[in-house]
């Protein structure tokens, strides 16, 4: 197994430096310059690639599919058929027991120079984890000479079936230690309601006066933070989210056009191997997948999920790099 492992390397002309991995078409490292033209390793990663076959880390940079997030009942219905999914206690997560992120994509084109690329594809068969349609998707990463991250998602399908593909990187702009000190504004006016299972409700709350309102920068780790594992509505505006860091003077911004994202913050990583024998604290690091909501598939008011022949699923996403 360890001989199908492809390792991708895309570098600008302003010397950033995006890996990508063909298992999981896995985001491995990403090194930004800080204030001080130091390269910063702002995505939290394991120090051989071999550690990213063991099952044991939480998704860390994986490409996420057949549906990402919480799919609720251990099922779905398309035209008055059931389709039973994987589920544990009636949750389903992240397209199942063996996801896209526990699968080698294939390697299509990388595309070095100006604006360098790497495509790399997945075929999905019907009924894989349960999901109807053989599934052919796409995943583009490009790194362009303005310090963008640019993240494509496409997918076509024989048959219909929910789609919702995202990217699970998590980031530290100080490359160690916590996100604690880093400022974030997220463009969101309200959020999903969520069961102690984390599974919507189908209700949108306001999140204004709440720890969800974050319109303008702020410390993450002000008196209100208990850590997000939410669905972030997104308001329409061209920009997403804020995310900088006060010790190295990174700035991420955040665009995609998807109505959410799931910010999640976990309180502790779980003990790894991380490269570089980097060492992280508490709230070591901070995700922001860019999705449709969880639960669409059984919400029919969320946005529709459903992807049938002959059309195409879109995500696009930017992480734009400069410095505050």
């Amino acid at each position: 197994m360890y001989k199908k492992i492809k390792i991708i390397t895309l570098v600008n002309s302003k010397g950033m430096e995006l890996q990508i991995l063909n298992f999981g078409a896995t985001l491995v490292s990403l090194k930004v310059p800080d204030k001080n033209n130091n390269l910063v390793n702002v995505v939290v990663s394991l120090k051989n690639l071999e550690d990213y076959l063991r099952d044991v880390h939480p998704c860390l940079g994986s490409s996420i599919g057949r549906y990402a997030g919480r799919i609720s009942n251990g099922h779905f219905i398309i035209a008055e058929k059931e389709y039973p999914i994987y589920h544990e206690k009636g949750v389903h997560l992240h397209g199942g027991k063996e996801g896209f992120d526990r699968k080698f994509w294939n390697v299509e084109e990388i595309a070095k120079g100006e604006n360098p690329k790497v495509v790399l594809s997945i075929k999905s068969n019907h009924l894989e984890e349960g999901y109807p349609g053989n599934l052919q998707a796409k995943v583009i990463y490009q790194l362009t000479e303005n310090n963008e991250v640019n993240i494509t998602y496409t997918a076509t399908t024989d048959a219909e079936t929910p789609v919702n593909l995202t990217n699970h990187a998590y980031y530290n702009l100080d490359g160690e230690g916590t996100i604690f000190n880093h400022n974030l504004m997220v463009n969101s006016s309200s959020h999903l309601e969520v069961s102690d299972q984390l599974l919507p409700s189908g209700r949108l709350i306001s999140s204004k006066n709440t720890r969800f309102d974050r319109p303008k920068l702020s410390k993450i780790g002000r008196s209100d933070f208990i850590g997000y594992d939410d669905t972030f509505v997104l308001d329409k505006k061209v920009l997403k989210a804020v995310l900088t860091s006060p010790k190295t003077g990174i700035k991420m911004e955040v665009f995609t056009n998807q109505p959410a994202s799931v910010i999640y913050t976990p309180i502790e990583l779980p003990k790894l191997p991380f490269k570089n024998n980097v060492e992280y604290s508490k709230y070591a690091a901070i995700c922001f997948e860019t999705q449709n909501f969880p639960d669409a598939p059984n919400k029919q008011h969320f946005p529709n999920s459903m992807l049938k022949p002959k059309e195409e699923y879109l995500n696009k996403s930017i992480f734009k790099f400069s410095l505050i």
